[in-house]
């Protein structure tokens, strides 16, 4: 008779312990759906300027996979433009849906009165599928070239002709902040379509790379190239991330210390006593895939950059 308390008891105790983690993971989930549209503006500063130099701002924006529904996305994004930048750089992955070219114009039509520069990510090329999510434990998610190609020429057009600077395996050079700011740019290294121009005879005075998807060997090559800050995006931050850890995962071969908001690389902050890096920002984005409409401890962002002198 013993027993079977024991063993009823027991049993009691797993179907509320199951009850529990069942209500603990609809109540995760649920605020992840919400986090998902909770936009927020980061503002940093980065010390990399010449002494005596006047501050300039970069507005970041990466990752907005936008679908045509989105009318929140588009409101935000438009009012980015009320902070006036002096640059805006936009790091791929802006499509969600083969609809999306025109919606994701009339977010941008503000910021693209204003001096700027791009590159495309995976989900500039190719319309998202449904990916199993485990799948990012194992490394890299691979991209299948038999998806729906999405009209990214009709988008590099439209920005190219409002003036933004294409930086498609490529360089450039752009006049912002009173100054020549020099650019290097590859394409997707996702795809594997990165290749880094041949070198310059001279740079600006400020040499920016920009990336989708931060892969060492493409941060490595633009380090090598001079670039005194590197922007990219693609990590999404981890997206789903661990609160007081961070994130698991970044997509890449890049590492999770990394995965979002300034760092250095290969090493420490250029700030630091003896550090040889360069300035790296990695946007944790705006959006995400429409197979997978949640952020957990990552909420989706856009970064002002307030590049000032040197100590």
């Amino acid at each position: 008779m013993g027993d079977g308390s024991s063993s009823h008891g027991a049993a009691a105790m797993i179907g509320r312990g199951t009850v529990a983690l069942a209500a603990t993971g609809a109540a995760a989930l649920a605020w992840g759906l919400i986090e998902a549209h909770r936009y927020v503006l980061r503002q940093v500063e980065v010390p990399v300027l010449a002494p005596g130099a006047t501050p300039l701002t970069v507005l970041h924006v990466s990752d907005i996979h936008l679908t045509p529904t989105q009318r929140d996305r588009i409101a935000w994004v438009r009012d980015l433009a009320t902070l006036e930048p002096d640059l805006v750089v936009d790091t791929g992955d802006n499509l969600g849906h083969v609809d999306a070219v025109p919606p994701l114009l009339e977010a941008l039509a503000p910021l693209l009165a204003l001096p700027g520069a791009f590159v495309f990510g995976s989900n500039d090329y190719y319309a998202p599928k449904p990916l199993n999510p485990f799948q990012y434990f194992g490394g890299p998610s691979r991209v299948r070239h038999d998806r729906v190609e999405l009209p990214h020429g009709r988008l590099r057009a439209a920005l190219s002709e409002a003036g933004w600077v294409d930086l498609t395996n490529t360089r450039g050079r752009v006049h912002a902040g009173g100054r020549d700011i020099s650019l290097v740019g590859t394409d997707d290294a996702h795809l594997n379509r990165d290749v880094m121009p041949r070198p310059a005879a001279d740079h600006a005075e400020l040499h920016v790379g920009v990336t989708h998807a931060p892969y060492t060997r493409v941060l490595d090559d633009l380090r090598t190239d001079g670039c005194d800050l590197i922007l990219a995006g693609h990590t999404h931050g981890g997206q789903v991330c661990v609160p007081g850890y961070g994130a698991l995962v970044t997509n890449c071969d890049l590492d999770t210390g990394r995965v979002k908001g300034l760092s250095g690389w290969p090493g420490a902050r250029p700030d630091e006593p003896g550090s040889e890096s360069t300035w790296l920002h990695v946007s944790a984005g705006l959006g995400h895939s429409p197979y997978a409409p949640v952020r957990f401890a990552c909420r989706p962002e856009a970064t002002l950059l307030t590049l000032v002198p040197r100590a």
